[in-house]
């Protein structure tokens, strides 16, 4: 088997350290996060015009992953309830043989920090960590496809916020830990229904979604209403 080793030239910086809460396409939470470039690919001669261009192409790699030692030519897709197979190249699976990732993300401007670029984006479906491949720019008359077939985009559930979590989150606000934009983005992440296909149809059954500094508890309510619960400040955080 031919194999060819990708330089990795950065990483992603994101509230989202964890793969459960991350949404399972690009673009579905308007997530502001960052790619910090490491040497010798942060220099800023390779990034002159990247400002003409309003989306870009991030190559990156599902480093979360166990190691496969077999292929495995079919999937279960979340996208199908997680029950029915279909092949691995028929979706967008982590599961795949070159366990890379492609993801359109918004741009959203660019500095530097100690020497290097970091790449200001917004949309992405990437964890913090994740080593990046390639950066490209998008290009609408090439890259988005007039008449082109596949599935919509789902649909999100309703999420409340009771009054107890409401006071718990005002805190935070105000202890800078957390600001009113974060409130809003977890509250549409949760409403992206993170949990697995199996337990969808759960009712009562509390999870916790890491954000941040906090883990945010939310609850299936019979109405298929997501209610957030609780929200606390992760052990370590204070040291």
């Amino acid at each position: 088997m031919n194999t060819h080793i990708l330089p990795i030239i950065g990483h992603h910086c994101s509230p989202l350290s964890q793969k459960f809460g991350l949404p399972r396409q690009p673009n579905l939470v308007a997530i502001k996060s960052q790619i910090h470039f490491v040497a010798p690919y942060g220099v800023p001669d390779a990034f002159v015009g990247i400002e003409r261009y309003s989306h870009l192409w991030v190559l990156w790699q599902f480093h979360h992953n166990k190691k496969q030692t077999n292929f495995h030519p079919q999937v279960r897709p979340p996208r199908f309830g997680g029950n029915d197979k279909i092949g691995v190249f028929a979706t967008r699976s982590m599961y795949r043989p070159s366990a890379m990732g492609l993801s359109v993300v918004k741009f959203d401007g660019m500095e530097m920090v100690h020497g290097q670029v970091v790449l200001h984006i917004i949309g992405a479906d990437m964890v913090d960590g994740t080593p990046i491949l390639d950066i490209k720019p998008y290009l609408p008359y090439a890259d988005s496809v007039n008449g082109a077939i596949g599935f919509d985009k789902p649909t999100g559930r309703m999420v409340i916020f009771d009054d107890k979590v409401n006071d718990e989150f005002d805190i935070l606000i105000k202890s800078d830990l957390l600001t009113a934009d974060d409130k809003t983005l977890i509250g549409e992440l949760i409403a992206q229904d993170p949990r697995p296909a199996y337990r969808q149809s759960e009712i009562g059954v509390v999870c916790a979604m890491r954000y941040g500094a906090v883990d945010v508890d939310f609850v299936m309510n019979e109405r298929g209403v997501m209610v957030v619960s609780g929200v606390r400040v992760i052990d370590w955080y204070f040291g």
